[in-house]
């Protein structure tokens, strides 16, 4: 069973969807994001780390309306709700929810609980103290570390009791109006520097059996394992039962595969707890390996793609799991965490001017249903005027892109790499789409280019260039973005030509187009192209015709 149909399956068996509570719904190959019974996309932005505290966050909110976001990714500390042990104060929560309704945003909570990047920083001073009864991992030369150890069931059974009291007050605070939409359960778990927890408890697990929950799943789902577990597994025979390193072998992916079950155990017992007491959408989110890295280089063992199927096997309550996107190749990552069915969030990206287009592609690519570039409070010219352009954009397109999610009838237009030159080739909608990216703005008709995307001159800014297209007919076709030049053809050699019979600029008001001009002149070169200029957003509505 694929991820999402997995996820899904236990929410509607749990009565999600049923209370009025924000759930997810499968739509297609889609999974949608349901706010207030309506399909609703997170225009967010993720408050950096020290930001989330009511007062001192209140300057910010108009700022953050500005650049039409309809969602703010806020942070809760665990040390700040649960000061004395069984003690809350939901003071801060209380206020973030009431300063987001003021501002008619709704809120993604990030409950930094036991981990945070890693490290147990956020945990509370009565549990930082007292290491006896909450110990901590160790490393290879039996140093404790500033990392709870997962194999301790007072460290899990603290987060866990803390937690099912966070998603109680949510119920009780926010059960009618619903401001909070999501839940994310730690944050950016793994181990490092080293790839394994050396505490004795974890010793003595690695040198137990494979727990018998893996060993089932592995099984039953062999043919669609991911293809990393897969190989790995079924080159030391495929074994169902035996040690860690029997069944895996003797390596540090052997190490990490062990760290992500026991993380995975760990979460689950928490977010059981949570959804205990309000089935708000929860998810894990996972920090990325740089290229080259190799296991304890990398927070190892969180919610990677190659682990995926540890994780679902652990914690099957999670209701997905999310990348933190900070790396050039957006795409690359992106398209790996819409496998094997899993929905597509994006709670932190990094907030360049390639936001503005990476959040195209989350929606129009990969059905997702939020994208956050982090650190949004304090976003600069000129990533803060892109992005908000290319919210508006995706505020406009909204119901489009919820009608057609998951039916194969919308894509993404992004440049592959960085440095792409030769057209970019997309199949779509019955032709192929070759794309030309231009990362630079032109100069005006008065210095004689209409378009050269090649040129490289000096004193010309360098902008992002992506978009989104949806097809509204039989050769009818939506292009919303920025920097783009797409051409057309047959997908066969032999075929008819394809030409532009009309295209149009215009806006997208209440759901109606509003046309605003043609651009059948030199905007489409004579009808040799459709070009999205650089520099701002556009949104254009082309009809394409045959012809021999």
């Amino acid at each position: 069973m694929k991820f999402s149909l997995y996820f899904l399956s236990l929410a509607l068996a749990a009565g999600l969807g049923a209370t009025g509570l924000p759930h997810l719904r499968k739509q297609g190959t889609a999974t949608q994001l349901i706010v207030e019974d309506q399909p609703f996309l997170a225009r967010g932005g993720e408050l950096s780390n020290s930001h989330g505290e009511p007062d001192y966050l209140r300057a910010s909110w108009a700022r953050l309306k500005s650049l039409n976001l309809n969602t703010v990714v806020a942070p809760v500390y665990w040390d700040v709700i649960e000061p004395s042990e069984g003690k809350y104060d939901f003071t801060t929560i209380d206020g973030l929810i009431a300063d987001a309704r003021a501002n008619e945003m709704h809120l993604v909570l990030l409950w930094f609980g036991s981990w945070k990047n890693s490290m147990s920083c956020y945990v509370p001073t009565w549990m930082k103290t007292d290491t006896a009864r909450f110990p901590r991992a160790r490393n290879s030369t039996g140093e404790a570390m500033e990392i709870l150890t997962p194999f301790a069931a007072t460290n899990r059974d603290a987060d866990a009791r803390t937690f099912a009291a966070l998603m109680r007050h949510l119920r009780e605070t926010d059960g009618i109006q619903h401001t909070v939409i999501l839940v994310q359960v730690e944050n950016e778990i793994g181990m490092i520097p080293e790839v394994r927890d050396r505490h004795p408890a974890a010793d003595a697990a690695f040198a137990a059996p494979v727990p018998a929950a893996l060993m089932n799943y592995l099984t039953a789902h062999r043919d669609t394992l991911a293809t990393e577990l897969h190989d790995r597994w079924t080159a030391h025979g495929a074994r169902t039962s035996g040690t860690w390193m029997e069944i895996f072998g003797d390596s540090a992916a052997t190490s990490e595969l062990f760290m992500a079950w026991a993380f995975g155990d760990y979460v689950e017992k928490v977010a059981a707890a949570g959804r205990a007491e309000c089935a708000l959408p929860l998810y894990a989110n996972a920090a990325l390996i740089r290229p080259g890295y190799q296991p304890g280089q990398y927070p190892s063992a969180g919610p990677l793609p190659h682990l995926i199927d540890v994780w679902r096997a652990a914690a099957p309550t999670l209701d997905f799991i999310s990348p933190d996107i900070y790396f050039p190749n957006f795409t690359e990552w992106a398209d790996r965490y819409t496998r094997s069915g899993n929905p597509l969030f994006v709670p932190e990206a990094l907030r360049s001017p390639e936001a503005s287009v990476n959040n195209l592609y989350t929606f129009g690519a990969c059905s997702g249903f939020g994208f956050a570039p982090f650190g949004i409070e304090a976003i600069n010219e000129p990533a803060a005027g892109m992005l908000k352009a290319s919210n508006d954009l995706i505020r406009q397109l909204t119901p489009l892109i919820m009608a057609h999610q998951g039916k194969g009838t919308m894509t993404a237009l992004l440049p592959p790499a960085a440095e792409q030159r030769k057209p970019h080739e997309v199949v779509f909608g019955g032709l192929t789409l070759s794309a030309t990216y231009e990362r630079l703005e032109s100069p005006g008709l008065a210095d004689g280019v209409i378009n050269e995307a090649g040129d490289r001159s000096a004193n010309r800014a360098l902008i992002p260039a992506g978009a989104i297209v949806i097809q509204l007919g039989p050769d009818e076709f939506l292009f919303g973005g920025i920097g783009v030049t797409i051409t057309f053809a047959a997908p066969s050699p032999g075929n008819p030509q394809i030409g532009i019979l009309s295209c149009a600029e215009g806006r997208y008001e209440a759901g109606e187009w509003r046309h605003l001009r043609w651009l059948n002149g030199d905007q489409t070169h004579q009808g040799r192209h459709v070009r999205l200029e650089p520099g701002h957003f556009t949104l254009q509505r082309v009809k394409l015709y045959r012809y021999r």
